[in-house]
Order: C-alpha cells, then sequence, then structure tokens
C-alpha cells in the first residue's frame, strides 16, 4: 500500500458551548492540535441555501491515527481548519489495516 503524503498542516477543533450571558449558549471552535494531512477532493455540488448559492465539496483527510479516546483523534462533529477554510467531518475510520493512519471524511462549504 502506498503511503499517503502528508503536506497540509490542518488544526483539529472540537466544538464547545458558552454562555451568552442572556440564558442561552453560542457554539464556539476550541483547538486541538494540529494534524498533517493528505486532503482529496470529491466531485461537488451546488444547492440553495437563504438567499446564497451554496457549494458544498466532499473531502477524504487522511492524518496519522491516534488511539481511540485521544484527544488528537478525530471524531463526528469537529472540523479542520486551514486558514479561512473548514472542513466539517462527518465520519472516521482506519485508513489501512494496520491502523497507522485514519480516513477522515468531511465536507466543505463555500457561499458562491
Amino acid at each position: 500500500m502506498k503511503m499517503p503524503h502528508l503536506n497540509r498542516a490542518l488544526v483539529l477543533e472540537a466544538p464547545t458551548q458558552v454562555s451568552d450571558g442572556a440564558g442561552g449558549y453560542i457554539r464556539q471552535w476550541e483547538p486541538l492540535g494540529v494534524h498533517w494531512a493528505a486532503i482529496k477532493p470529491g466531485s461537488g455540488r451546488e444547492t440553495a441555501a437563504f438567499a446564497a448559492t451554496v457549494s458544498r465539496v466532499p473531502y477524504r483527510i487522511t492524518v496519522r491515527a491516534a488511539p481511540h479516546g485521544a484527544a488528537s483523534r478525530p471524531v463526528a462533529g469537529q472540523r479542520f481548519r486551514e486558514g479561512n477554510r473548514f472542513f466539517e467531518i462527518t465520519a472516521v475510520a482506519e485508513h489501512d489495516a494496520d491502523q497507522r493512519y485514519l480516513t477522515c471524511h468531511a465536507t466543505e462549504e463555500t457561499a458562491s
């Protein structure tokens, strides 16, 4: 099996709830660490959302594996950030039989 080329630094972030001071909560993102990753895009699509057109592209993001339960192991509901780009993680699976890498299925949405 060919080893992935991990050439992009992505910040793994987890959602947290913070009080908004009015009895509710707002969602903020807490950085958990940096992962070197290989990113492969899938085929995108456009949809209408509110008053804009939204482009949604699926990605397969490969990172080094971390043990189950470790804070550095990505899980669905978290996201990767690269500058102003955000990749919402929808699923995570082992990439290889030796469990050295993980494949994170993610989507990126951009307004067009």
